[in-house]
């Protein structure tokens, strides 16, 4: 079971397969830390795409040069037959609390935490919707754990390994003692857990939540600082740095004219470097639809009953269109929290849109079988993601028709 893990540091989902070695004594090398592994570069590199083609992590290749990518399945690898399960039914169970780990409790606490981290503004209904659902499954698991001190067995599973790091950020972001209370027996079990010599190896000391934390803007400016964007702007790289390349360190090397000299032409395409930017919807005739109005609306008043009579009153069929969005590529699409985060990805690429524009994008179906489709409200009547590059890093051939 010996092998090497390829990750970035404080991986959650790499830390269920740590804290699984751990437990069955499986040698596990971690390579996280450039130079031998960089987030949005090696992974993209035809080395690690020979190896594993979607460039995903984590990623594990065992030391008969074997390759195994998901990190529920190289947890399972790594893995003792205590912590699989013992019994037919014991591991039913635990593949059962593993799939509602990543089903039902994850995406939703992403949703409710990521903002708190910097990492997304939030939605506020979309939070909404987030905690009911993280409540419900506490309550869940409360009932499963009054008379159990684990979830299946006697003893750690892997189902109690993912549960923990699917909760994680949950306990220590947002889940004040107040919120806790009601879960007792989760409680006790998560504590339980998280002291285990195993976990503690991986986690180290797991401080709980004293105060709901709540958006933080300032960490998010530093993560998407809007100087950079002007910056690249001004000297044509845009188009580069929004192209979902995904590293920080090409974003900074598209602010350098010597470097933007060396990278392929194909991407000095989008934006001359000499060209002055000016925005295309400057020149479009006044609007009596006033966007920030409807948003406001639409983010604190009933959407059905309030928000969709309010845009068909006063929309401005003149000045703004309306267009349906479906997403190409469905047919690649696995879990739902996954097609959760391709959307905020997006959402988060197309920041500079929102004077301009107004987009609801949902996730359809249940996991292997889902869809993404959107309506998106434009200024003018042509699809934004061709009329400027501020927003070109959503082209047709990636999300839109």
């Amino acid at each position: 079971m010996a092998g090497t893990l390829y990750t970035y540091p404080e991986s959650f989902r790499a830390n269920k397969v740590l804290i699984a070695a751990r437990y069955s004594g499986a040698a596990v090398k971690v390579v996280c830390d450039p130079p031998q592994f960089e987030l949005g570069v090696t992974n993209h590199s035809p080395e690690f795409l020979a190896k594993f083609p979607l460039g995903k992590v984590p990623a594990f290749e065992t030391s008969d040069g074997s390759t195994i990518t998901e990190s529920n399945a190289i947890a399972y690898y790594v893995a003792n037959s205590q912590l699989r399960g013992t019994t037919d039914l014991d591991a039913a169970r635990i593949l059962q609390y593993i799939n509602f780990a990543d089903s039902e409790v994850l995406p939703s606490v992403c949703t409710w935490t990521f903002p708190t981290l910097g990492i997304m503004q939030p939605n506020q209904q979309a939070v909404g919707q987030a905690q009911a659902a993280v409540k419900r499954c506490l309550e869940v698991l409360d009932s499963a754990l009054a008379t159990r001190t684990f979830l299946v067995g006697e003893r750690v599973t892997l189902a109690d390994i993912t549960l923990v790091c699917n909760l994680l950020l949950l306990y220590k972001q947002v889940l004040d003692p107040g919120l806790r209370a009601p879960y007792v027996n989760v409680n006790r079990w998560f504590a339980t857990c998280v002291n285990q010599p195993q976990f503690k190896a991986v986690l180290g000391d797991v401080p709980l939540c004293t105060k709901m934390a709540v958006f933080d803007a300032k960490k998010y400016n530093e993560l998407f600082p809007k100087e950079k964007k002007e910056k690249a702007k001004k000297g044509g790289g845009e188009a580069k740095e929004e192209s979902g390349k995904g590293s920080a360190k090409k974003q900074q090397k598209s602010d350098t004219h010597k470097k933007k000299e060396a990278e392929p032409p194909a991407e000095e395409d989008d934006a001359p470097k000499t060209a002055k930017f000016v925005d295309p919807y400057l020149s479009l005739p006044p609007s009596p639809f006033i966007m920030d109005a409807f948003k406001r609306v639409y983010s604190n008043e009933d959407i059905e009953t309030k928000a969709i009579p309010y845009l068909w009153e006063n929309f401005d069929k003149e000045g703004w269109s309306l267009w349906r969005a479906d997403y190409r590529y469905n047919n690649e699409l696995k879990m739902s929290f996954m097609a959760a985060n391709l959307i905020g990805g997006m959402f988060q690429r197309v920041e500079k849109l929102h004077k301009y524009g107004f987009g609801s994008v949902l996730v359809f179906g249940e996991d292997y079988k889902l869809s993404i489709s959107g309506i998106w409200l434009f200024r003018g009547q042509q699809l934004a993601f061709n009329v400027s590059c501020v927003v070109q890093c959503c082209e047709a051939g990636v999300m839109w028709p």
